[in-house]
């Protein structure tokens, strides 16, 4: 299996397909590469080239003790990126993804990016602060970090209902996302599920944003349980400059996934990435 190796050693495990200009997927908590399967298929049969890697501490990459806060995956995209030798590259990026790329951006520039996507993205803040109102109180990041530490495999298969919007009548959720939710939760080691709640909660990528220079589409489900839009999709719209926004009536945190969410985005990607 395809694996680079980061500054300090770690490796991050990746899928490379297809030919053409590249397409860099970032995946959100507690996943890893394979939620993107669709979508780089989707990418890699039109003419792309289809990369997804696994975050530190998730999936097939190291199992790290350290190293989970936003400069540190930022830097080791930059090291995937720079390794693979890309250029010209679309990132494109879901929920605490989002947070990977806004940084990178921040910490590295857009010299290699030719354009940008985030979905469902956790920038610019989540936590509810005095100057944040819409975010979340720091009590449910708490919570979060309990259901992991007290029984993680229950937390995962209980968390999966309002990742996807499961609760809702006529929702189109299959147990099979319910399942692949699960068991991409129990291959991210239980120090990143918690160390990764604490960076994604309190992390402020406002800054990071305002250095997009960079077409970028921004996707986000109006009944989004985990991000709620009015803190991240809206605001972000207000911060990037050059960026086409998508609000989906209806949509989930899992957007990609989900039977006839992701159908809808597959071709908002497609669109956007021949435009």
């Amino acid at each position: 299996m395809p694996y680079v190796a980061t500054r300090d050693g770690t490796q991050i495990f990746f899928y490379d397909w297809g030919s053409g200009p590249p397409v860099v997927f970032c995946h959100g908590w507690p996943l890893n590469a394979d939620a993107w399967h669709d979508q780089m298929k989707l990418v890699a049969d039109n003419g792309f080239r289809a990369i997804a890697h696994d975050r530190r501490g998730h999936g097939r990459s190291s199992q790290s003790w350290d190293g989970y806060d936003f400069d540190t995956f930022a830097d080791d995209l930059n090291d995937l990126i720079t390794a693979l030798d890309l250029n010209d590259i679309t990132l494109v990026a879901h929920s605490m993804g989002g947070g990977e790329l806004a940084r990178y951006v921040g910490r590295h520039g857009t010299s290699r990016l030719r354009k940008a996507v985030l979905l469902s993205a956790i920038p610019p803040l989540m936590l509810k602060t005095d100057a944040n109102p819409e975010g979340t109180p720091q009590e449910v990041f708490d919570d979060l970090k309990a259901g992991i530490l007290a029984e993680r495999s229950q937390f995962w298969r209980d968390s999966a209902e309002a990742f996807f919007s499961a609760n809702r009548p006529g929702n189109k959720v299959t147990q099979g996302n319910k399942d692949a939710f699960w068991l991409m939760g129990m291959a991210e080691n239980i120090q990143a599920g918690v160390r990764c709640v604490d960076a994604f909660s309190a992390t402020d990528f406002t800054e990071d944003l305002k250095k997009f220079d960079i077409p970028t589409l921004i996707v986000h489900g109006d009944d989004d349980q985990i991000v709620p839009i009015a803190a991240a999709g809206d605001k972000s719209s207000q911060i990037i400059k050059n960026c086409s926004y998508k609000v989906y009536e209806g949509g989930s945190h899992g957007i990609a996934l989900v039977p006839g969410q992701k159908e809808r985005f597959n071709g908002d990607l497609l669109e956007f990435l021949r435009g």
